[in-house]
Protein backbone atom coordinates (compact mmCIF):
# COMPACT_ATOMS: atom_id res chain seq x y z
CA UNK A 1 0.00 0.00 0.00
CA UNK A 2 1.43 3.56 -0.97
CA UNK A 3 1.85 6.66 1.71
CA UNK A 4 -0.82 8.12 0.17
CA UNK A 5 -3.37 5.14 0.60
CA UNK A 6 -2.24 4.51 3.67
CA UNK A 7 -3.17 8.26 5.07
CA UNK A 8 -6.31 7.97 3.21
CA UNK A 9 -7.29 4.91 4.74
CA UNK A 10 -6.43 6.60 8.05
CA UNK A 11 -8.42 9.74 7.15
CA UNK A 12 -11.61 7.44 6.69
CA UNK A 13 -11.24 5.78 10.19
CA UNK A 14 -11.36 8.70 11.66
CA UNK A 15 -13.76 10.65 9.28
CA UNK A 16 -16.68 8.53 8.18
CA UNK A 17 -17.77 7.83 11.84
CA UNK A 18 -17.93 11.61 12.40
CA UNK A 19 -19.59 12.02 8.49
CA UNK A 20 -22.16 9.48 8.47
CA UNK A 21 -24.90 11.74 10.21
CA UNK A 22 -24.53 14.26 7.86
CA UNK A 23 -24.96 11.79 4.80
CA UNK A 24 -24.64 12.17 2.01
CA UNK A 25 -21.64 14.33 2.07
CA UNK A 26 -18.79 14.99 -0.55
CA UNK A 27 -15.25 15.30 -0.29
CA UNK A 28 -14.00 18.68 -2.77
CA UNK A 29 -10.68 20.21 -2.73
CA UNK A 30 -8.44 17.13 -0.97
CA UNK A 31 -5.07 17.78 -0.94
CA UNK A 32 -2.71 15.15 0.42
CA UNK A 33 0.71 16.69 2.78
CA UNK A 34 2.75 13.49 2.28
CA UNK A 35 5.46 16.02 4.64
CA UNK A 36 3.72 16.44 7.98
CA UNK A 37 1.86 12.84 7.46
CA UNK A 38 -1.64 14.93 6.71
CA UNK A 39 -4.56 15.11 4.31
CA UNK A 40 -6.38 18.26 3.84
CA UNK A 41 -10.36 18.43 2.56
CA UNK A 42 -13.42 20.03 2.27
CA UNK A 43 -16.97 18.17 2.86
CA UNK A 44 -19.96 19.11 1.07
CA UNK A 45 -22.99 18.56 3.16
CA UNK A 46 -26.62 19.73 3.84
CA UNK A 47 -26.16 20.60 7.64
CA UNK A 48 -29.57 21.10 9.53
CA UNK A 49 -29.02 24.47 11.39
CA UNK A 50 -26.65 25.98 8.35
CA UNK A 51 -27.75 25.08 4.94
CA UNK A 52 -25.33 23.56 2.09
CA UNK A 53 -21.81 23.63 3.73
CA UNK A 54 -18.18 23.44 2.74
CA UNK A 55 -16.34 22.56 5.96
CA UNK A 56 -13.23 21.78 5.93
CA UNK A 57 -10.85 19.37 7.86
CA UNK A 58 -7.46 18.05 8.29
CA UNK A 59 -6.44 14.92 9.17
CA UNK A 60 -3.17 14.58 11.40
CA UNK A 61 -2.08 10.85 10.85
CA UNK A 62 1.20 11.32 13.11
CA UNK A 63 -1.20 12.28 15.99
CA UNK A 64 -4.51 10.17 14.65
CA UNK A 65 -6.27 13.44 14.50
CA UNK A 66 -9.12 15.19 12.62
CA UNK A 67 -9.29 18.89 13.21
CA UNK A 68 -11.77 21.03 12.05
CA UNK A 69 -10.54 24.33 10.66
CA UNK A 70 -14.01 26.14 9.79
CA UNK A 71 -17.10 26.12 7.57
CA UNK A 72 -18.88 28.49 4.88
CA UNK A 73 -22.30 28.15 3.25
CA UNK A 74 -22.26 27.43 0.19
CA UNK A 75 -24.97 28.44 -2.93
CA UNK A 76 -27.39 25.95 -3.83
CA UNK A 77 -25.99 25.84 -7.38
CA UNK A 78 -22.89 25.22 -6.41
CA UNK A 79 -24.25 22.61 -4.13
CA UNK A 80 -26.40 21.14 -7.39
CA UNK A 81 -22.82 20.49 -9.16
CA UNK A 82 -21.63 19.08 -6.61
CA UNK A 83 -24.03 16.06 -6.36
CA UNK A 84 -23.63 15.85 -10.13
CA UNK A 85 -20.44 13.61 -8.84
CA UNK A 86 -20.72 10.16 -6.71
CA UNK A 87 -20.87 11.33 -3.08
CA UNK A 88 -17.86 9.87 -0.71
CA UNK A 89 -20.52 8.74 1.90
CA UNK A 90 -24.07 8.05 0.44
CA UNK A 91 -27.22 7.81 2.14
CA UNK A 92 -30.27 5.82 1.09
CA UNK A 93 -32.62 8.69 2.96
CA UNK A 94 -30.96 12.02 3.86
CA UNK A 95 -32.07 12.74 7.93
CA UNK A 96 -31.26 16.25 7.92
CA UNK A 97 -33.86 16.94 10.68
CA UNK A 98 -32.06 14.68 13.42
CA UNK A 99 -28.74 15.33 12.47
CA UNK A 100 -26.53 16.67 15.01
CA UNK A 101 -25.82 20.05 15.19
CA UNK A 102 -22.34 20.62 15.71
Amino acid sequence: MSVEQNLLKRRDGKAVPHLQQYAPVWIVDQKIIPADDAVQFNAVFQHPSYGWVSRRYRFDAFNNVLYHKGQTRISEERALEIQQEEPYLPATVADIPNAYGG
